[in-house]
């Protein structure tokens, strides 16, 4: 085999690949010769990588094409959607996609729109296989050496990366997270192996985030992360009720400044959890929960487990969407109620209503089974304001905005329904939104990630000073909250 049967493949994989996110991409690629080398880069390991699968090098240089090609449409559609590029945590993702193909606005594997192509490009890649000679070496022992090897030499590499010199070089090339700017100097196929890279070289202790003196002691501390909630009023819906109440009753309110808009619940439940910014966790920040798997001593339930408080986790879903179920347990919660746990509860659309998920947490207060005077500390994640929003979610409303505001009048009512039913005791009540719906109109802000809404209830109390607007970031919500948990006896 000569050279060329190597190189042309690969040099026309180079250039279409370019091609391919210079068109796609809203940004202007850089052209320096030092951003175009690394561009290069990624795109030569990407076709390394297919390569070692069928030595075969036009098979591999057209697997590079496919996969910039189907990066760039999935980067341009969570641009629109999210604001903000694919990133390396992304991948991870992936196994989630064909078990809940609905949250991702995809089709299930079994639907013929999706098996049809996926039959077809099963069936060109055989043929491919028949049609291309593999170009390994000649002799047997040569060519099991350079199957062996190929692999071998790719693990190195990356293992490079992550030895003392590997980071220093990687460090001077990605120094911090800045998604947008190295996606348009490297292209999204080096910037998400850099990433990654550095995530893994990354040393994983984290800052301990503030906390104040410490609150009186509550029988109950029930904090809610409310799917894709905000005040409707900002979106020209009606006016909720709750929305009165919370500037009525509160102890605080205001926006919430979160970490992403439209998705990514877990980057908002990290930061109320732990208190602490995305800005200290590195590059972890795009999903907290990737490496650590909820590894975190200061977690608002382990500190509330330590004041005696029983601790409950409420999550109307899946167990292994995000891994929740074993996030949750190593977070700190001693009792998960999740998906099962509503068995025959009716669903509003595709999920279990905010209401009933309001009416859980009310009878697991009422349970009381904590260990210092029955002091229950309880953290929910909702569900019913989850997309798609799309035609046929309910009867009779199509339009996206006009589901979302069905939806979010019942958020209200559960709000009200926590305030009734927390009031007469010892309590503090904490309801936010995760991010912004991801509604088709409602596009992400070029300053960053939509505000959505926070209140803070603190009952039982006399003389309380009245209710006051702060807005805050949602580590600094989770700041707040961390002095609810903090026992005095």
């Amino acid at each position: 085999m000569s050279l060329a049967t190597y190189f042309v493949p690969l040099a026309v994989a180079l250039t279409g690949a370019f091609a391919i996110e210079a068109a796609a991409s809203p940004q202007r690629p850089s052209l320096r010769p030092g951003d175009l080398a690394i561009r290069a880069a990624g795109y030569a390991l990407i076709t390394l990588f297919w390569f070692q699968f069928s030595w075969r090098p036009w098979l591999a240089a057209s697997s590079c094409l496919l996969t910039l090609a189907i990066l760039s449409v999935v980067d341009r559609l969570k641009r629109r959607v999210i604001g903000e590029p694919v990133v390396f945590s992304d991948l991870a993702l992936l196994a989630q996609v064909p078990r809940h193909p609905q949250l991702y606005y995809t089709l299930p594997l079994t639907d013929l729109r999706i098996a049809g192509p996926l039959l077809l490009a099963v069936s060109a890649v055989v043929a491919w296989y028949v049609l291309e000679p593999a170009a390994l070496p000649s002799g047997t022992g040569a060519s099991l050496l350079a199957i062996l090897c190929l692999p071998v030499a790719l693990a190195a590499l990356a293992l490079a990366g992550l030895t003392p010199l590997g980071q220093r070089a990687l460090r001077r090339i990605v120094p911090h997270p800045d998604l947008a700017r190295d996606v348009a100097r490297y292209g999204l196929v080096a910037t998400m192996m850099g990433y990654a890279l550095r995530r893994l070289g990354e040393d994983d202790t984290r800052p301990v985030p503030a906390r104040g003196e410490g609150s009186p002691d509550d029988e109950v501390v029930v904090v809610v992360q409310l799917e894709s909630f905000l005040d409707p009023a900002r979106l020209g819906g009606p006016d909720l009720p709750a929305m009165a109440r919370i500037r009525a009753q509160a102890a605080q309110y205001g926006r919430l400044a979160v970490p992403a808009h439209g998705a990514y619940t877990m980057r908002s439940e990290h930061a109320v959890l732990t208190g602490l910014d995305p800005e200290s966790l590195g590059f972890g920040r795009y999903d907290p929960y990737l490496a650590r798997k909820g590894e975190e001593p200061t977690s608002l339930a382990r500190l509330a487990r330590a004041a005696g408080f029983e601790t409950v986790f409420v999550h109307p879903f899946h167990r292994d969407f995000f891994d929740r179920a074993r996030v949750f347990q190593r977070l700190g919660f001693e009792h998960l109620v999740m998906e099962e746990d509503f068995a025959g509860t009716p669903r509003i659309g595709p999920y279990i209503g905010d209401v009933a998920v309001a009416d859980r947490i009310l009878a697991e207060v009422a349970k009381g089974r904590g260990s210092t005077g029955g002091r229950t500390f309880v953290f929910s994640v909702t569900m019913e304001n989850h997309g798609p929003w799309k035609p046929g979610r309910l009867t009779g409303i199509d339009e996206p905005l006009a589901q979302y505001l069905h939806h979010v009048a019942h958020t209200g009512q559960a709000i009200e329904r926590l305030i009734d039913g927390l009031a007469g005791r010892r309590a503090t009540l904490c309801v936010f939104g995760d991010h912004a719906p991801s509604l088709p109109d409602l596009r992400p802000p070029e300053s960053g990630p939509m505000a959505t809404d926070y209140a803070l209830f603190r009952f039982g109390r006399d003389g309380s000073p009245p209710p006051a607007r702060i807005d805050l970031t949602a580590a600094q919500l989770g700041c707040v909250l961390r002095d609810a948990v903090t026992s005095k006896r």
